[in-house]
């Protein structure tokens, strides 16, 4: 949810809460006031009958309540005070309604040639329920009329207002650290958002920084291994080629060779891990996945036939993915390379291409391996001390550049399956 509409949830609520309190307090008054009315109306026209009353004692005799809404009639002698007034509410029917209606009642005693009488008079006042009703539908149309100026005001004048900020989001969406595109400060008068802008330009512009000089350490520190490796291993194969040596001299150098290989291959990989992680691949094209891994398969041809295994690739679907080329190159001759080092000799490599996966089998030991640990770097499968172990962390870390699921199953078979994403 954004921002402006979470704003306008609470204000929703907050009208409810704030509407609800002040309807009842704003009935409350009115009623009061409409009492207050109603009584003050009475009281003036008690007055007024009561002076008429005296001028004209004809007015004195026993009615009904008529046209004017009052009556008068003789009583015994009370203790009370004269003159003093009882107002409450009662019902009475109402011919042209019908039905019986609410109205407010006025009682007093007054006393007119040492006789007492008691005056009663009338006035209608507004149904409560009607007052309620009425009451209620003008505060739903005030609390709507209220949250539609807050939305009309929200997209109006606060977002301009806060445009400067949903600028810096789309800008922070857009940027990637490996591309030299600093993020531009929009000009705006207030002072949180251009503390915000300085906040953010400072922090991409420190970690731009740091992964330069992180990327810049790594292939110097690559490039200045590889030089005395390669330099140690042309001295060492001069050495051999000398012929001074004897059988176990020769042995011990063709070990120390070995190892200055695995050295180097190391280097490469974990190089090769670092330009992963660190995004430095960016270019990116349509592969068409069919032909990649008809290539890759073609160029383990020899290798297969000298371990007489076969490598079959079945294409059931066509995939085409974008990513980078070099990175699909490795990602798949990896998989396919450890399925033939590690498959049972005699065996077929199958590798099968579905609708949106790839999945490459063959025979190995007859056991399930640690899926937990399998896709870990310097997590080796064989016990081969020319392995690197990082095989299948370098096309891990590509699957996940590129938001492939690479995943690892077994059922007779050991399957390592690459799951592409779906477009749309």
């Amino acid at each position: 949810m954004k921002l402006l509409n979470h704003t306008t949830k609470y204000f929703a609520l907050l009208l409810i809460v704030l509407i609800s309190v002040w309807a009842v307090i704003f009935y409350f008054a009115m009623i009061d006031e409409v009492y207050d009315s109603l009584d003050d109306g009475l009281e003036n026209q008690k007055e007024l009958i009561i002076d008429a009353v005296k001028i004209d004692p004809s007015l004195l005799q026993d009615t009904e309540f008529g046209v004017n809404n009052y009556t008068i009639k003789k009583v015994a002698p009370v203790s009370h005070d004269i003159n003093k007034d009882s107002y409450r509410d009662t019902l009475m029917y109402m011919q042209n309604e019908d039905e019986f209606e609410p109205i407010r009642m006025l009682e007093s005693t007054f006393v007119q040639d040492d006789t007492y009488y008691k005056i009663k008079l009338i006035t209608s006042m507004v149904e409560e329920d009607d007052q309620i009703e009425n009451l209620f539908t003008y505060l739903v149309g005030l609390y709507l009329a209220l949250v539609l100026s807050i939305v009309v005001l929200n997209n109006l004048v606060l977002k301009k207002v806060w445009k400067p900020f949903y600028s810096l989001i789309d800008k922070l969406k857009g940027f990637r650290i490996e591309r030299d595109e600093p993020i531009q400060q929009e000009p705006t008068d207030i002072d949180e958002f251009n503390l915000l802008n300085q906040s953010v330009e400072k922090l991409t512009k420190k970690s731009r920084d740091s992964y330069i000089a992180q990327k810049e350490f790594i292939e110097n520190a690559a490039h200045e291994l590889q030089t005395p490796l390669a330099i140690a291993m042309n001295k060492l194969e001069l050495l051999l080629e000398k012929n001074e040596l004897t059988g176990h001299q020769t042995q011990e150098i063709g070990g120390v060779l070995d190892n200055l290989t695995r050295l180097t291959r190391l280097n490469k990989s974990l190089l090769l891990l670092s330009k992963i992680d660190n995004r430095q691949y960016l270019e990116e094209e349509d592969i068409d996945f069919n032909a990649l891994i008809e290539k890759v398969a073609a160029d383990f041809l020899d290798f297969a036939t000298h371990k007489n295994m076969q490598v079959n690739v079945i294409s059931n679907a066509k995939i085409r993915y974008t990513m980078n080329t070099d990175l699909a190159i490795i990602m798949v001759t990896n998989l396919i390379k450890n399925a033939i080092i590690h498959g049972e000799e005699g065996k077929e490599v199958a590798i099968v291409i579905d609708e949106n996966s790839v999945t490459i089998k063959n025979y190995g030991k007859e056991k399930a391996l640690d899926s937990g640990e399998l896709f870990s770097r310097f997590k080796k499968v064989s016990t081969d001390s020319r392995s690197t172990g990082l095989g299948l962390a370098i096309s891990k870390a590509i699957a996940d550049k590129y938001r492939l699921q690479l995943s690892y199953s077994y059922s007779l078979q050991h399957h390592f399956m690459i799951l592409f994403k779906v477009k749309g």
